[in-house]
């Protein structure tokens, strides 16, 4: 009989246990550590617990163009507006060259989610030359604005109350609109189209600062202007979305814009800072004075110098000319007014804030400068129960295959199936505590494409498994028994093994590359199930196969077994014979020596 060879085999060989052992422990650990973490669940995708997906649509704007460094850094800024909403399981990915994905799981915020990743032209920062209440609302004031350089708290200005503005002083300014102030809308038109030397509108006579680049105004374009203005009526979406996307950065335009309710029409200049040149803006609360929730934004250093220059300019000016609007794809977001120029790039906007206000403002802020505008082009909702059913089938396919591979399994391998079976209970194991560690930890949700992944992986570690199986049949045909035939028909069942797994992991590793969206889910699991694969193979089915050729049952060939020399068609046990001394020794069977 032949035996196995000494050293790392033999090692192995002598000990199995060691292998098991360990593989118990790691699963031990990390469920162990699944449980502590709170997420004995993997996290669900979109199309299984439920939720909306938005698909938009890039369009190249004058000075942007669709490349994938603009797509790119718009999947940043719409994927921190999304989760700095606390919507942090949402994904933001691009699909092809021109579009972005937004899946927005069912949960806290997910509505107002889904509205801010929609608002995605750029933002602005335009001087007020004229505002008024539409639709005959009565005036409200407006945010105040201060420099946060100083940390002393900022004047406050009711937003949506009857509270006054203070001026730094502390003394009451009023805030009112430019014809509660008693000057015609008109006459303001008119005023700021007087020509200046540079070309531009008149800053002394409207108190709008000239723009460092502005485009030339005639009369032509001042009444045109005028002519929208009284016209507008922004109560109505419809003309609401008629003026969102008009005008261009560097000429006059007119906007609309919402305050506690109360829809105001602006006469806007051109935009003097861009939302780019806001490195950040966060929501506070003012706990050393009666400011309650502001807004703190941070600009680089070319924004400092500029909103320092248009403050300034508009802090000389009388109400209600000292305001700007915070623009954002075409609506005005907030309009605080100026009370000093703001120098030192830290500035505070202030008012009757509420946190979500505040909050909501910040994030537009922070992320609302995108380089491209996109198109809404679909909505998707999935519904919880629609996800559950999905899921339950995805669940129901995967034990149908489970089962048609077990009743393979035992019927052609007998004994050897329960080696095949507990192998692939070790491995569903490892896949599931993973996943629901994974989930968290990188944010992976297990979709449908995700579960079939895990389907497909069941026949390639069964794979595994036969190719072993099979190796050791060739060695028993060959009439050795089942100790030495289980080592001798590891190292080439490892190596096919190995070869196999490796093509599969290659396929998923250019698969999840590739493609993008949910294909990638599908790509991810059968890269990790084929992974796992190795290691069960490598650490529990041959130690396991090592332990079980020492059994009787096993070791005699019962019928049962699935090793049955007979069965098999096995060749008469090979012997070791010892070579005669001599010239006329004659040859020795080279197997069994």
């Amino acid at each position: 009989m032949a035996a196995p060879k000494k050293g790392r085999g033999a090692s192995a060989q002598s000990k199995p246990g060691r292998s098991l052992v360990l593989i118990l422990i790691a699963i031990v650990a990390m469920t162990g550590g699944m449980f502590l973490a709170g997420h004995t669940t993997p996290r669900l995708g979109i199309d299984l617990a439920g939720g909306t997906s938005i698909t938009l649509k890039a369009k190249a704007d004058q000075g942007s163009a669709i490349n994938k460094a603009n797509m790119d850094t718009a999947v940043d800024i719409m994927n921190r507006r999304v989760n700095g909403l606390g919507v942090s399981e949402a994904e933001v990915q691009t699909q092809g060259d021109d579009h972005i994905i937004v899946n927005i799981p069912k949960g806290t915020n997910s509505k107002e989610a889904q509205q801010q990743v929609g608002t995605t032209a750029k933002l602005y920062f335009r001087p007020v030359l004229a505002s008024e209440p539409s639709g005959g609302a009565t005036p409200k004031p407006s945010p105040s604005t201060s420099s946060g350089a100083s940390g002393s708290p900022s004047p406050a200005a009711s937003s949506s109350g009857d509270q006054k503005a203070t001026s730094p002083s502390g003394a009451p300014s009023p805030n009112a609109s430019a014809t509660s102030q008693g000057r015609a809308v008109s006459d303001a038109l008119k005023a700021d189209a007087t020509p200046s030397p540079t070309g531009s509108p008149s800053a002394k006579s409207s108190g709008a600062p000239a723009s460092p680049s502005p485009a030339p105004s005639t009369d032509a374009n001042t009444a045109k202007l005028q002519a929208q203005y009284a016209a507008l009526d922004c109560s109505k979406p419809a003309e609401r979305a008629k003026v969102g996307q008009a005008g261009k950065p560097g000429e006059p335009t007119v906007a609309c814009g919402e305050i506690d309710k109360v829809w105001y029409k602006y006469v806007l200049g051109p935009a003097a800072v861009d939302g780019t040149e806001v490195k950040k803006a966060q929501a506070v609360f003012d706990t050393q004075g009666a400011s309650g929730w502001q807004v703190q934004m941070n600009f680089t250093s070319s924004g400092a110098k500029k909103f320092a220059d248009i403050t300034g300019e508009l802090a000389k000016n009388q109400q209600p000319q000292n305001e700007f609007g915070i623009v954002l794809d075409g609506e005005v977001v907030s309009s605080p007014y100026v009370q000093q120029a703001i120098t030192g790039g830290q500035a505070e906007i202030s008012g009757r804030f509420t946190q979500e206000e505040a909050q909501s403002l910040s994030n537009m802020l922070s992320y609302g400068a995108l380089p491209l505008s996109f198109q809404e082009e679909t909505v998707t909702t999935v519904t919880a129960a629609l996800g559950g059913e999905q899921l339950k089938a995805g669940l129901i396919a995967g034990a149908i295959g489970l089962v048609l591979v077990v009743i393979y399994l035992v019927a052609y391998y007998r004994g050897l199936s329960l080696v095949a079976m507990a192998s692939l209970l070790v491995s569903a194991i490892l896949t599931y505590v993973i996943m629901s560690l994974l989930g968290p930890a990188i944010g992976f949700a297990l979709n449908l494409p995700a579960v079939c992944g895990a389907i497909v992986a069941i026949g390639i570690t069964a794979d595994s498994f036969i190719v072993y199986f099979e190796r050791i049949r060739d060695e028993i045909r060959e009439g050795r028994t089942l100790r030495p035939a289980v080592e001798r028909a590891w190292p080439r069942a490892r190596r096919t093994i190995l070869v196999s797994d490796f093509v599969s992991v290659l396929s998923a590793v250019v698969l999840f590359i590739v493609t993008v969206g949910k294909v990638q889910g599908f790509a991810f699991t059968l890269g990790l199930t084929t992974v796992l694969d190795v290691v069960v193979v490598f650490f529990f089915t041959k130690p396991l196969m090592t332990l079980l050729a020492r059994r009787k049952f096993f070791a005699d060939g019962h019928k049962w077994s699935g090793l049955d020399p007979r069965s098999l068609g096995a060749k008469p046990p090979l012997r070791r014979t010892r070579r005669p001394s001599g010239p006329s020794a004659g040859p020795v069977d080279p197997k069994g020596a």
